[in-house]
């Protein structure tokens, strides 16, 4: 594949997306085929398990390992529910009343392999997850915040790819000539941005990278709200910037007319709004383990 984009690159024509050998699923055994999307989110979820269950073993952590663990399981679940439920609410309401007949599972709401994961949704249902987390372990909820968003972005970043190797969530048209110029199977003759990629670069690895640094290589993880603050106006940000390449949804393209930006950047707004007031609260608190100058004694 690497190959074929190299070539097809130095050629004045885009790439065929079609040509690149890509399908959705790694394997098919008797009907039952593991999608990339599905192994997408299983690795990133154990992913994160895996670096969280480092990170408290590290000095300053605000947990144990058995909150690490009950926050695997909840936050699990908080993405799940909580992504569906986001994107029935802020994108496609006519889920929770829609059914498909003839269906084993026909309530169009738990269809979740037709598709349909809302990143904002994912957020929302991972902190109440935290929120249940902490106040059942006496946790400090901004701190467990903290940890939790270090491992997010490369989590995002495998979804961004998955998304691409199943051809979905393409770019808008090309203006002038760009090398990487990519035609989708559902996007007619149009070269078209891989903003899935541009996501998963900006959104997911750069993010990543920056924040895993900050806490390994700096006393960041000593000020409560820093870490989660900057991540969320790097997602805000990152989601509005790639939002300009990004096709909208069909069903949600009036928006852009209307307004000039996608649901997507509304929704990316009051994110950046929520990191600045966070990175500030960070800022102006005293970091954790560092000791107040003595008040002055009378004499």
């Amino acid at each position: 594949m690497l190959s074929l984009l190299a070539a097809t690159a130095a050629s004045a024509e885009p790439i065929q997306w079609a040509e690149l050998g890509l399908r959705p699923y790694l394997f098919d055994i008797g009907g039952f085929q593991l999608r990339y999307y599905s192994l997408a989110y299983l690795l990133g979820i154990l992913l994160g398990y895996w670096h969280l269950s480092k990170m408290v073993k590290a000095p300053g952590s605000p947990m144990a390992q058995r909150h690490a663990d009950d926050l695997f399981f909840y936050c699990t679940l908080g993405v799940i529910l909580g992504g569906r439920l986001g994107y029935a609410a802020f994108y496609k309401p006519e889920l929770f009343t829609g059914f498909t007949a003839g269906e084993f599972v026909s309530w169009d709401l738990l269809r979740l392999w037709d598709g349909g994961m809302s990143f904002h949704g994912g957020v929302i249902g991972v902190l109440v997850a935290i929120s249940w987390v902490a106040l059942r372990g006496g946790l400090n909820w901004l701190r467990v915040c903290d940890y939790i968003s270090v491992n997010v972005p490369l989590a995002y970043m495998l979804g961004r790819i998955a998304n691409f190797i199943n051809g979905e969530l393409y770019g808008r048209p090309v203006e002038g000539d760009i090398a990487w110029a990519m035609v989708f199977p559902g996007g007619g003759d149009v070269a078209r941005h891989p903003s899935q990629l541009y996501q998963a670069g900006l959104e997911g690895l750069l993010l990543g990278i920056l924040l895993i640094a900050l806490f390994w290589k700096t006393r960041a993880r000593y000020r409560p709200g820093l870490l989660v603050g900057l991540f969320t106006i790097g997602m805000g940000i990152g989601r509005f910037v790639s939002e300009f390449f990004r096709e909208p949804d069909a069903h949600l393209a009036y928006v852009v007319a209307e307004t000039g930006l996608s649901r997507g950047q509304w929704l990316s707004l009051p994110m950046i709004a929520v990191g600045v007031i966070v990175m500030i609260y960070a800022f102006t608190r005293q970091p954790i383990g560092k000791a107040k100058p003595a008040a002055p004694q009378s004499a």
